[in-house]
């Protein structure tokens, strides 16, 4: 059962790898800006492109370290609750 759940993981992992699709992501005044500079042949738009994306992937990066480190501390195994047979009266 381990071998099938990390091989699925995989398999998502690699479906959602292949099926990227380039993301361009820019503010108005970014976009008349890199507009007019690439009419005069600057190629500053992938750079402002690249940087946007990293800035936009790097908090989602931190959530996600964050979530798995308080995962990997506070998940207990084999807790016992040790329940009470007898019905609780709350009168």
């Amino acid at each position: 059962m381990k071998i099938y759940r990390v091989f699925l993981i995989l398999f998502v992992a690699g479906i959602l790898t292949c099926s990227v699709l380039p993301a361009v992501a820019q503010c108005a005044m970014c976009t008349a800006s890199v507009e007019s500079n690439a009419k005069n042949g600057s190629t500053t738009a992938n750079g402002l492109n690249h940087g946007i994306m990293y800035l936009l992937a790097a908090p989602y990066l931190a959530v996600a370290v964050v979530g798995y480190i308080w995962y990997k501390k506070y998940r207990r195994k084999n807790v016992d609750l040790n329940m009470r047979d007898e019905k609780l009266h709350l009168n």
